[in-house]
């Protein structure tokens, strides 16, 4: 099996070092930026399978970090590590695209879970679902692409991709908001108000808008949730 590497952005020497002896331990490959700047640019130019990103950073914080990611590399997953664990913050990365929260102090057990969780996720694994179909419109779901007439027209970000994996293994039946957050998202939906799913929704009809029926692949059940539309085609691995 192929080493996965992550690369961890902290600026704490302490924190950098044990979070990188532990994924180490773990089996991974790790590389690490001590700032902000510096872990943008191998963010964004090195191979690598996750980000462990702390928010504040000198140079650049991590939330323009995650911004820049999200346009460069939407697919690849990203980590964030505070001690800012308020409400606000946590979903103020989730709505930024962060794939998960870890607030310090926090054991390397439950980071490991929470990598080993979010890989498991990722786009590069293997899933249920292949592609879906609607009309001329073709969503390839294990290359994060939608394709028209044989040519990527968009690019889907691992969220995305997530909840369209999700609704097309439930087709049929109606997903609520709160299922989607704790099943694509992984956080308790309890006391959290957002419109995070939402937001993502939205920006993910805008990528699937064309095609030649003029339907939406993903209907809104209005008071209810969400549901793949009957008319989409669905492709098994």
């Amino acid at each position: 099996m192929t080493q996965q590497t992550i690369l961890v952005v902290e600026d704490d020497t302490a924190i950098r070092r044990g979070l990188v002896d532990a994924l180490r331990y773990a089996g991974y490959g790790v590389l690490e930026a001590a700032d902000g700047r510096r872990g943008a640019a191998m963010a964004v130019e090195s191979s690598i399978d996750l980000v462990l990103l702390d928010v504040m950073l000198p140079g650049r914080d991590g939330y323009s970090i995650l911004d820049d990611l999200r346009a460069a590399r939407p697919t690849l997953p990203v980590i964030m590590v505070t001690a800012r664990g308020s409400e606000d913050d946590r979903v103020r990365g989730l709505v930024s695209g962060a794939d998960d929260y870890v607030i310090k102090p926090f054991s390397a057990r439950e980071l490991l879970a929470r990598v080993e969780a979010v890989l498991r996720r990722s786009p590069e694994r293997p899933s249920d679902v292949q592609s879906l179909r609607l009309g001329n419109m073709i969503v390839r779901l294990d290359r994060c692409e939608v394709v028209q007439a044989g040519a990527c027209c968009a690019t889907l970000s691992q969220r995305e991709a997530g909840i369209l994996r999700y609704l097309a293994a439930n087709a049929g039946r109606i997903i609520t908001r709160d299922e989607l957050l704790h099943r694509v998202w992984g956080i308790d939906p309890r006391g959290v108000e957002t419109r995070t799913v939402d937001m993502h929704v939205a920006r993910l009809r805008d990528k699937l808008a064309v095609n030649e029926h003029d339907t939406e692949m993903i209907a809104t059940v209005r008071g209810k949730g969400y549901m793949l539309s009957s008319e989409v085609e669905i492709e098994p691995r």
